[in-house]
């Protein structure tokens, strides 16, 4: 664990408030669901908690298998990171923040292409090397839980074909959330 040096007393209903400055580095939103853990020295930590986390081998073999059918970079990521990918090895973007640019696209709902001549949006917070072709938003219940898409480092080409998997592996993966 780091220190960060802020210290907060609970309050009489057993709340505490977790700064401001936290939450925008750990990209902690209001009604995000966070998970409590208890260590043997008795320490609380709290740790963000995706859905789409107990999905990471099965969306692996999703990644692989579109991937082998377009020869594309693909990519399955929650609200926050990379969690399955295929195509590129995997240390290059499996679990790297996304960007922002990325974010606000899912938070957008709709399905991304990119046509030529738009600005490339960036897959990455760190790293401007993958940009998005083709994107589609997992939703479940009205929420958006992460995305499906192709990604590539200068040939950002997709098409109908591109288009329709993305949407659909996407709408699958909601579904199969709500279940």
């Amino acid at each position: 664990m780091k220190a960060t040096g802020i210290v907060r007393r609970i309050d009489d209903l057993g709340r505490v408030v977790i700064p401001k400055e936290i939450r925008r580095t750990m990209r902690i939103r209001e009604g995000d669901p966070l998970e409590i853990y208890t260590d043997k020295d008795g320490g609380v930590i709290f740790k963000k908690y995706s859905l789409m986390g107990g999905l990471v081998d099965f969306a692996g073999q999703l990644c692989e298998t579109l991937n082998r059918t377009t020869g594309q970079v693909t990519v399955i990521t929650d609200r926050d990171s990379c969690i399955a990918v295929a195509g590129v090895p995997r240390r290059e973007l499996a679990e790297k923040s996304i960007s922002p640019q990325m974010e606000r696209l899912m938070e957008g709902r709709q399905v991304y292409q990119y046509k030529q001549g738009d600005e490339p949006i960036p897959l990455c917070a760190d790293s401007d090397k993958y940009a998005l072709s083709t994107a589609a938003p997992i939703l479940s219940e009205g929420d958006v839980l992460g995305c499906v898409l192709f990604a590539g480092t200068d040939r950002l080409s997709g098409g109908e074909v591109e288009y329709k998997l993305v949407q659909s592996i996407a709408g699958f993966l909601g579904r199969h959330m709500e279940s």
